[in-house]
């Protein structure tokens, strides 16, 4: 039995394996900025993050209307990883398939209700104080 490891980045130590981890982390960034539905959210992003700012009464309003926005985006990213792997075993329809797709969309679905909740709700008071 070998204990070599199939992937380099499980060897690496200390700032070697964060350098490497962050490249990776821009490549799936790079990734997702492929897929139509991610691309919509970040630039979206780009309106809601700095709106935040304005919007948001206290560093917690803040962080919440933020993290929201972010939270969906991360939903989105976890979506297209799980569909990305379910396409690569198989493009054949499949019950398991369709199910882990189904709730991957439902993720974002619900991230989506979230962010939009906050949102209203922060609007609401905005306006209304």
């Amino acid at each position: 039995m070998t204990t070599d490891n199939v992937n380099p980045q499980k060897a690496r130590k200390g700032l070697s394996r964060i350098f490497h981890a962050g490249g990776y982390s821009l490549a799936g960034l790079k990734a997702g900025w492929g897929e139509t539905a991610f691309r919509q959210e970040a630039l979206l992003a780009i309106f809601l993050i700095p709106a935040a700012f304005w919007l948001g009464q206290t560093w917690v309003e803040v962080a919440l209307l933020c993290g929201s926005v972010i939270l969906v985006m991360v939903v989105e990213l976890l979506n297209t990883g799980i569909e990305t792997a379910i396409d690569r075993i198989g493009t054949e329809w499949h019950a398991l398939s369709k199910r882990a797709k189904d709730m991957g969309s439902a993720a974002v679905l619900l991230s989506l209700l979230l962010c939009l909740g906050i949102w209203g709700t922060a609007i609401w008071n905005y306006i209304h104080a």
